[in-house]
């Protein structure tokens, strides 16, 4: 049985079940604009916003809170959803990361973590990404997703990709 809110340790961050009591740190780390430049919901920084973001993952059953393994800071947030068992498959998204955690290791960690909790129960990950979100885009076909099309979903298109994991680089795939 797949559980959707593990708590998974890497070397540089953690993930466990996001809380409600986790709103204002969370807030407080999704508050920088150029985090959502690129995003569909490019004002998600504004309170108001995010209140709706948080609600639905606490909704979804499936959101991590991301924390800095030294510091036990909130960095960031991911979510699991969408099980399909018929389809082997899950969707990993709703990412973010705090600017200062940008630059490819740390979410290279978040998501061979995710990635390899993820593969012990299906054998693909599907990625939902906003059409102008580049960063986004590239980061998951570095991880060896393929695009597999377009979708409108949640009020707005989303490219989709998909990682099988006999496609997965990471380490943890395996």
């Amino acid at each position: 049985m797949f559980e959707l809110q593990p708590t998974l340790t890497g070397k540089l961050i953690k993930l466990r079940p996001l809380q409600l009591d986790d709103y204002a740190a969370l807030h407080k780390a999704a508050s920088d604009p150029l985090i959502w430049e690129q995003h569909p919901n490019s004002d998600r920084y504004k309170e108001e916003v995010f209140r709706g973001y948080f609600d639905g993952a606490i909704e979804s059953g499936g959101a991590l809170v991301i924390l800095d393994a030294k510091t036990g800071e909130v960095i960031g947030s991911s979510r699991y959803y969408g099980l399909d068992e018929s389809a082997s498959e899950i969707e990993i998204g709703w990412t973010f990361l705090t600017t200062k955690y940008w630059g490819g290791t740390y979410n290279r960690e978040l998501k061979d973590l995710m990635l390899g909790h993820a593969f012990r129960f299906v054998d693909h990950v599907l990625f939902f990404v906003g059409p102008n979100n580049k960063r986004s885009r590239k980061a998951v076909e570095k991880l060896g997703a393929t695009y597999v099309d377009t979708r409108s979903r949640f009020g707005g298109e989303s490219v989709v990709y998909r990682l099988s994991k006999s496609d997965c680089v990471l380490e943890s795939c395996n």
